[in-house]
């Protein structure tokens, strides 16, 4: 479920609380940057009267100095202003009106971003791109589907985001985005950053994609530009070098040019392959172009008023439930946590939102991974009545014990958070995973929805094909172990990244102890 995680796109996803926190803090910059511009002004004002009066002071005793010096006054004036009011303006000018400003930088500098921040934010919107199919002209413009404030990339932004991915030896995004960068240019785009620097890195993406035809062009292309640049000119002598090689090397095959220029050009660029065997499965359910149920098999799904199989607090007020997918059987509960428990359960968690951690199946510990980008805390029942009244809610509605269920995991996912494809259950070649509860495996997982999102966080099961959306104030439910005891399989799932807005979750884990009697076993290793 949406729990604990690793990282793959690193920081962006952090939660809400802290990126909103830094929305503050730079409203606080820019209040105190505006005031040391009030004050600047200010200074400069006195400066420019005193100017103005000394001009036209000068003006009319230059033309008469005798006759002007000849009155009194005006002999005394010259004394005084030479002796104490100069010396007065050149203390005004000389003072430093930046000090609050500075002050106030230096107190939140310490919650600043750094380098490696910046760079997870940078690997989400790569990892958006990938997962929903975007183009970085789409990305760039900001034409993101239910976007409130819409924002654009400049030239600079897509140098940024290629030059990050080039650290990473991640050639493919490096050329879409340096690429991006340079149409943005060529457009007339104003910028701090040149073409000769962004030839540069695209033109080795190129090369190092196979490309040699074109890393040859942008070469030639930044050496028109600076003939003297000595990178590209090594370069280029390399590349010509390399393609000599290769028509030398095809002469001595059975292929001729066309053919092997046919398979060059045809040859399509993608991302590096990664170690999630259902990346594309995985990316295909996210954009909701998952396998379609048959007719058949939806004529099956129901939804229905349900009293918790006739608990007496729900007998005379059913609520509503639906079947989202028939195997595993997952079903949704509808306005089954108010707005108000909702924003109760988020003010509990915000101040101990951390990074997500997973079980260490070698260790059995927790630990943070690159696969899960979220921060989460864990609420108690003696915390809060609510989260108490929450916890027994759940156990009258799915008849199992709660008492030795994990704590309510609370986990806030921003853009870009995610958790890649995974199972709720300890494996068998994991038996120490949940050694420490001493409670056995976890039996079910339920899953509150405590927050709409504006595109994307969709939790998926790519092993059947089912997508389930976020829906506010709703909740799912399903099985993670059969009646025997024994996994299935087929719960594997995974939370998609957020592409627009802000993703709220709670879940409980509930585990096999306490359940002997109301989930019995049965004679069957997968009933």
């Amino acid at each position: 479920i949406e729990d604990q995680g690793d990282l793959i796109i690193q920081i962006i996803a952090s939660s809400l609380g802290h990126m909103t926190d830094l929305i503050n803090t730079e409203k606080d910059l820019v209040t105190s940057l505006k005031d040391y511009i009030k004050a600047e002004e200010s200074k400069l004002e006195q400066i420019k009267k005193w100017a103005e009066k000394l001009d036209q002071l000068t003006d009319t005793a230059t033309k008469d100095p005798e006759g002007f010096l000849g009155h009194p006054v005006n002999a005394f004036k010259l004394m005084k202003r030479l002796n104490t009011e100069w010396g007065e303006l050149e203390n005004l000018v000389l003072k430093d009106m930046s000090d609050g400003f500075i002050s106030n930088m230096t107190i939140q500098r310490q919650y600043f971003p750094n380098d490696e921040d910046q760079a997870g934010a940078a690997k989400a919107l790569l990892r958006l791109q990938d997962t929903y199919n975007l183009d970085t002209d789409t990305l760039s413009r900001g034409n993101l589907p239910g976007v409130k404030h819409k924002s654009f990339l400049t030239a600079e932004d897509c140098f940024e985001l290629g030059k990050i991915a080039y650290t990473e030896a991640d050639y493919y995004h490096t050329e879409l985005w340096m690429e991006q960068a340079l149409k943005q240019l060529d457009d007339g785009e104003m910028s701090t950053v040149d073409t000769v620097s962004i030839l540069d890195y695209l033109s080795y993406a190129v090369y190092q994609q196979g490309d040699l035809d074109k890393a040859m062009m942008l070469t030639k292309r930044l050496l028109e530009l600076d003939p003297e640049h000595q990178r590209a000119n090594g370069n280029l002598k390399y590349f010509e070098y390399i393609m000599s090689k290769e028509k030398e090397a095809n002469k001595s095959t059975t292929k001729t040019d066309s053919q092997t220029d046919k398979e060059t050009k045809t040859k399509k660029k993608e991302p590096s392959k990664d170690y999630l065997p259902e990346r594309q499965k995985y990316e295909m359910l996210c954009r909701g172009e998952g396998l379609k149920m048959t007719p058949r098999r939806q004529k099956k799904l129901f939804c229905r008023y349900y009293d918790g199989n006739q608990n007496p607090k729900y007998i005379l007020g059913p609520v509503k439930q639906e079947d989202e997918w028939d195997k595993p059987r997952i079903v949704r509960f509808l306005e089954i946590i108010s707005d108000e428990e909702i924003e109760t359960v988020k003010e509990l968690a915000k101040p101990r939102l951390s990074r997500a951690t997973v079980h260490d199946p070698q260790t059995g510990k927790l630990t943070t991974a690159h696969y899960r980008v979220s921060k989460s805390a864990w609420l108690s029942g003696y915390e809060s009545p609510v989260v108490s009244r929450i916890n027994l809610r759940i156990q009258d509605l799915t008849g199992l014990d709660v008492s030795t269920a994990e704590e309510l995991q609370v986990a806030n996912y921003g853009v870009g958070g995610q958790y890649e494809p995974h199972f709720d259950f300890g494996r068998k070649d994991e038996p120490d995973a949940f050694k420490e509860l001493g409670t056995g495996n976890r039996i079910a997982t339920w899953l509150f929805y405590m927050s709409d999102v504006s595109a994307g966080g969709a939790t998926v099961f790519p092993e059947v094909g089912a997508s389930v959306w976020p829906k506010k104030g709703t909740a799912v439910f399903w099985y993670n172990l059969f009646p025997s005891g024994e996994g299935d399989y087929s719960t594997r799932h995974a939370a998609c990244p957020v592409l627009v807005g802000n993703k709220w979750v709670s879940n409980k884990w509930i585990h096999e102890r306490g359940q002997e009697f109301r989930r019995p076993c049965t004679l069957s290793e997968l009933e």
